[in-house]
């Protein structure tokens, strides 16, 4: 009983630290200048979050871009995750263009600025 007892703090401490939840930091950009009309490849790419428990949506204007591409997992020493998923599109004027990212349940969009 005493060492089952020992080996659940041992886990619980491991856990509290290797396993804090960090929100993911998000950059969304474009592979080109943003041009209407123009081809183009939109790119999300998260990173330094945990748990990995996350989903990557690319959208316009709420629909999620087909052929989206995403990468695998990795990680990094700390057990901090990154992931980068991407999708062609053409930007159109008067369309919004966005990554929305789900972590642990929580979903929060982030919104392409092609600096035009």
């Amino acid at each position: 009983m005493k060492l089952a007892l020992f080996v659940a703090a041992v886990a619980a401490v491991v856990c509290s630290v290797l396993c804090k939840e960090s929100a993911p930091k998000v950059q969304v950009y474009s592979r080109n200048p943003g041009i209407y009309d123009q081809e183009n490849t939109l790119i999300c790419h998260v990173n330094n979050f945990h748990p990995p428990d996350i989903t990557i949506e690319l959208l316009e204007d709420g629909v999620e871009l087909p052929q989206s591409k995403q990468t695998d997992l990795a990680f990094k020493q700390d057990w901090q995750f990154h992931l980068t998923k991407s999708a062609p599109f053409t930007p159109k004027e008067g369309k919004k263009y966005s990554c929305k990212v789900t972590h642990v349940g929580k979903p929060k969009a982030y919104v392409w600025e092609p600096n035009m």
